[in-house]
């Protein structure tokens, strides 16, 4: 007679875990909400979370769009992939534009030594959630990035102003989830919740998932700014003071050009950033991110705004 040791073991790694519980949050979205909408920024944790959606409802189409907040300083490489991407699997691709915005003068160019345009994609992503009535806005962030992030439940609720109160949160006993909101409200959504950096690439490798060439070392001119290599592009303004320097880099993540940073490394396969990744002691975000170094609060205070 067989004893519980001959059964058969049906335990998941832990990659296969955290993609279950990530296909179990978007299909609750699919199944809880009338208008839902992935973020989709081209970056490795946007490029993942497409992945997992496109898994949760295949071999149909994904059923909701997916949009992209385009500061128009954009990496190239990032706005390329972004359209192949959208072309390669037949995705519903929404803009919300903040060029448009500034041309329409709903938002103002901000000014200064190390502006960026980051504070204003809020206005520009709550807009567009109003103008499109999307009621879950499914978004790629980490507990692990940074402490702000780190008290962000799965759902996490918005008020009619599209803010979020870190002091009013809704428990998630047992990962059910309460996606209650009233017109004119919406809820954030973060499938990766739980998932690391080193995570995020191991995954990555075992799933084959595609990702900006940006990811991956490559010889690009660079100069030294706040701590960071910032690549020299249209969109940055090299100073008087400041020497271009050619230098093999990747970024560890990907955002506004003026204000993400680049790291040194001969990474040039997914299997060389694994290793990289877990050697590593520093968060992508705050090695690499401008807009985090603002003040400890900095990210806490634009998402009580209504940023990501």
């Amino acid at each position: 007679m067989p004893t519980q040791t001959d059964a058969p073991s049906y335990r998941l790694s832990h990659l296969r875990a955290l993609e279950a519980e990530a296909i179990h949050i978007i299909r609750e979205v699919a199944a809880e909400f009338e208008r839902p909408v992935l973020l989709f920024s081209g970056g490795k944790d946007s490029a993942v979370m497409l992945h997992v959606a496109r898994k949760a409802f295949w071999p149909c189409p994904l059923p909701f769009p997916v949009m992209h907040v385009d500061t128009g300083h954009n990496f190239d490489e990032v706005i390329a992939f972004r359209d192949e991407e959208v072309e390669r699997h037949g995705l519903r691709l929404v803009v919300a534009s903040v060029p448009d915005a500034l041309a329409a003068g709903k938002v103002t160019e901000p000014a200064g030594a190390g502006a960026t345009r980051n504070r204003i994609q809020t206005p520009v992503l709550l807009e567009a959630i109003e103008e499109h009535g999307f009621d879950a806005v499914f978004g790629g962030a980490r507990r692990d990035e940074e402490k702000a992030r780190a008290k962000e439940r799965v759902f996490s609720f918005r008020d009619e102003f599209g803010q979020w109160d870190p002091k009013n949160q809704r428990p998630e006993l047992w990962s059910l989830y309460n996606g209650r909101h009233h017109k004119g409200e919406h809820i954030r959504v973060f499938p990766l919740s739980n998932w690391t950096e080193l995570d995020i690439w191991q995954y990555i490798a075992e799933d084959d998932v595609r990702l900006s060439s940006l990811y991956f070392a490559h010889q690009r001119e660079v100069v030294a700014r706040d701590g960071m290599w910032i690549a020299v592009s249209r969109h940055v303004t090299v100073g008087d003071d400041e020497v271009v320097e050619t230098r093999s880099v990747r970024f560890r993540t990907i955002g506004d050009a003026t204000g993400t940073g680049a790291v040194e490394s001969t990474a040039t396969t997914v299997e060389e950033v694994v290793a990289e990744v877990a050697a590593t002691r520093i968060t992508e975000r705050g090695a690499t991110r401008a807009d985090d170094r603002i003040s400890d609060a900095g990210m806490e205070d634009r998402k009580r705004e209504g940023y990501f």
